[in-house]
């Protein structure tokens, strides 16, 4: 076990569950460790890293994210109601992802929330928007970065360190 902390410059790999805070479900968790530069790499909000400098491997840490920060407060203008027919069987199922564009040309994905007979109903928010969530975070690696690693600005493979993984608990 390495006694790093983590701060900028240091590789950090990490595995992280986000809690809703009224309901204790876990909305969103990694499957597999997640690698970053810590100050360089932008894989978590700048809220959630922030939190994590001056953490060791091991340490688990419950950091509460106002979400609306993130991704900005709920906009009730993105739930829509579409004719049923407007889409391809595959995506008439709830909880189904539907990248559309708006007037500007942005790129945003939309959730089905409800299908009835002749209409869906879309939610273009993010799920997390207006849940208090709290990240769990379990730091499996700190170390410095490799060259490469330290060019990229990330790591180089897809082989994460499962030496030190275990779920959190």
């Amino acid at each position: 076990m390495s006694n790093m902390i983590i701060e900028d410059g240091k590789f950090v790999e990490l595995t992280y569950e986000v809690v809703d805070k009224k309901t204790s479900e876990v909305l969103s968790a990694v499957e597999f460790p997640l690698g970053y530069i810590q100050g360089i790499s932008e894989i978590l909000s700048p809220e959630v890293t922030a939190g994590l400098v001056g953490q060791v491997e091991g340490d688990i840490v419950e950091l509460p994210v106002d979400v609306d920060q993130i991704y900005g407060p709920r906009d009730e203008t993105l739930v829509t109601t579409m004719p049923l027919d407007s889409l391809d069987e595959d995506l008439r199922k709830v909880g189904t992802m539907i990248p559309m564009e708006n007037d500007k040309g942005e790129r945003i994905n939309f959730t089905v929330i409800k299908v009835n007979d002749d209409s869906i109903m879309v939610d273009g928010n993010n799920p997390l928007c207006g849940r208090k969530v709290i990240f769990v975070l379990k730091v499996i690696t700190v170390r410095n970065p490799t060259d490469e690693e330290a060019r990229l600005g990330g790591p180089v493979d897809d082989t994460p360190n499962f030496a030190n993984a275990q779920p959190i608990q």
